[in-house]
């Protein structure tokens, strides 16, 4: 059992199952949209970029190339970057199911969501065809919501899930008769 989580359990409190994300590369369904997108950002970025500073010297040269800068940031950010902050961030995460709560601790900043097993506003699971998958515990951020990043990174996101998880149907199961049994 994983120190950090010893510190958070209750009094008689009961560890289940604990577990982790998959680490890798993870693509989603909000990827169809972003990586077009991103490509074409990133790409222009360069362009400009490219375009500016070897451009013959004028008399505003340094504010245009001082002004591209910030694109390609964002750019190699958007389409590159996002990725490999996803990948170190999911390492970071560790997922339990007690008898009476679900938590979520995120190591890098040492904090823990916990939530109540009888109370949990929603239950959504999607299981992958090699039995992985991940269990929302709230509803997922729409790409064209306003909620920043985070449907283009999952362990960003403030929407409560344990994040592509081995065995996910079995994990689902146990919540659901947890909350059966606390009823």
């Amino acid at each position: 059992m994983d120190n950090k989580l010893r510190t958070v359990l209750l009094p008689g409190e009961r560890v289940l199952w604990e577990g982790r994300p998959a680490g890798g590369l993870i693509l989603q369904a909000s990827d169809i949209v972003a990586i077009p997108f991103t490509l074409l950002w990133g790409g222009f970025a360069v362009f400009w970029n490219v375009s500016v500073w070897n451009a013959a010297p004028g008399v505003d040269d340094w504010f245009f190339k001082l002004w591209g800068l910030p694109f390609l940031a964002v750019g190699l950010y958007i389409t590159v970057g996002r990725f490999i902050f996803d990948m170190w961030m999911r390492s970071q995460l560790r997922y339990a199911v007690t008898d009476r709560r679900v938590l979520i601790m995120r190591v890098y900043s040492s904090t823990v969501r916990s939530l109540d097993i009888r109370s949990l506003p929603m239950l959504e699971l999607e299981e992958r065809t090699d039995g992985s998958g991940t269990i929302r515990f709230d509803s997922a951020p729409s790409i064209w919501g306003n909620r920043g990043f985070e449907s283009w990174q999952p362990a960003a996101s403030r929407t409560p899930q344990f994040i592509r998880i081995e065995r996910v149907r079995y994990v689902y199961d146990l919540i659901c008769r947890q909350q059966a049994a606390t009823a």
